[in-house]
């Protein structure tokens, strides 16, 4: 199977360089990463539903869709080159040809990124000085790097990498990732880019990621927002010289390894979310159907109500089941169930079952699982948040200062 390995990050992918520093954009913090691989790579991404799409995801989209390969990822933070029209556009070319003339690739070969605040113009030149730099200090240790120059209100660097063995050697999957706030699907003020050494063909890497963002990055929710540039790219460029096709073995298992390490930085981001205490499970189960499970579990997931009771400790179950029965899914409110972890607090026909004070033990964790038991079908469906405190008002009355 599989295993992580200590202090991972992009760069446990062979072929794979990274590096990150302060360029200007931000006064102190690193705010441009550089991610390039040695060998071009079939790339696949997912970006935001928002129609108010920032011009760095527009440019990156275009080359997905054409099934370019690729062989640079530029991110920048600081500045989301967001609803800044013609202009914007014209900004975000002109620093991915930038980048490309300085790796002497093809301007199609880079993906660019970018997150930060909306509606100011980027500073080229500043980005064009930090380019500079960044290609003279890739190396094979940059991905943490990298990924601390991508965050914004992130209290914590994101960075996985797993070795998956396989009957024909041994491959590795490694990713960074930022989000913190504006987090929601379909998606999320969230950036996430993932590399292997898998040599795997272009749309068949489309169909697993886009199953695992499935199933992970788009079952998170901080704060219910979806943001303007968000976007998940994996790349895959055969340098381990192993190759996996559809409908195999090796595929299953590494779908599944991708799956596991989304996973991971996607609760990594619910659990940094802005003025989070507590990471919440929400594990709907018995539902008539996958989409009303899911719903559910959306609703509870985007609750102030829910969200600040549990930041409080308060085993307010009601709020709930409030949220459950105003989702806009098929639910019986009488044949259902609710547990804190494992102790249960509403039984069906409403009996109200719920210890205090062990539910405020429960409560008073890092983190919680809340399961919700509707005893109407057999889907299921989890998904993860996390509580609101004041820390997050103050953070976001003051996030352009």
């Amino acid at each position: 199977m599989w295993q992580y390995i200590s202090d991972g990050s992009i760069t446990s992918v062979k072929g794979i360089r990274a590096a990150g520093i302060n360029c200007g954009l931000k006064k102190r913090k690193k705010d441009i990463a550089l991610i390039t691989s040695s060998i071009p790579a079939n790339a696949a991404g997912t970006f935001t539903l928002n129609k108010v799409q920032a011009a760095p995801v527009v440019v990156s989209k275009e080359i997905i869709a054409e099934g370019k390969k690729v062989m640079a990822i530029l991110i920048n933070s600081g500045n989301a080159n967001a609803c800044t029209g013609v202009d914007g556009f014209k900004d975000a070319v002109e620093t991915q040809n930038y980048c490309a003339e300085k790796l002497n690739i093809d301007p199609k070969e880079v993906i660019i990124s970018s997150t930060g605040v909306i509606g100011q113009r980027m500073n080229t030149e500043v980005i064009k000085t930090g380019i500079d730099q960044l290609t003279e200090k890739l190396n094979d240790d940059g991905g943490i790097d990298a990924a601390e120059a991508i965050m914004t209100t992130d209290l914590k660097i994101k960075s996985f990498a797993l070795n998956l063995s396989l009957e024909m050697g041994e491959i590795t999957l490694g990713g960074i990732c930022k989000g913190s706030g504006m987090i929601h699907p379909n998606m999320a003020t969230m950036l996430a880019f993932l590399a292997t050494d898998a040599d795997i063909d272009q749309k068949l890497l489309q169909k697993a990621l886009s199953k695992a963002v499935a199933e992970t990055f788009n079952k998170i929710s901080v704060d219910g927002e979806t943001s303007t540039n968000d976007m998940v790219i994996l790349i895959s460029n055969g340098a381990s010289g192993i190759k996996i096709t559809e409908d195999t073995h090796e595929y299953n298992l590494f779908l599944s390894s991708l799956k596991d390490i989304c996973r991971k930085m996607a609760k990594a981001i619910v659990a940094d979310g802005e003025g989070a205490t507590k990471l919440i499970t929400i594990s709907i189960k018995n539902a008539k159907t996958e989409e009303d499970a899911d719903t559910i579990a959306r609703a509870i997931a985007k609750s102030p109500l829910v969200k600040t009771a549990i930041n409080g400790c308060d085993a307010n179950w009601g709020r709930i089941i409030s949220a459950a029965g105003s989702s806009g899914a098929e639910i019986n409110p009488t044949n259902t169930s609710i547990f804190f972890d494992n102790l249960p607090v509403l039984l069906p026909d409403y009996q109200v079952v719920v210890d205090e004070e062990k539910a405020k033990q429960i409560l008073s964790k890092d983190e919680i699982k809340i399961e919700l038991d509707l005893s109407d079908g057999v889907a299921s469906s989890t998904w993860w948040t996390c509580d609101f405190s004041e820390d997050y008002v103050k953070i976001n009355a003051s996030y352009r200062s």
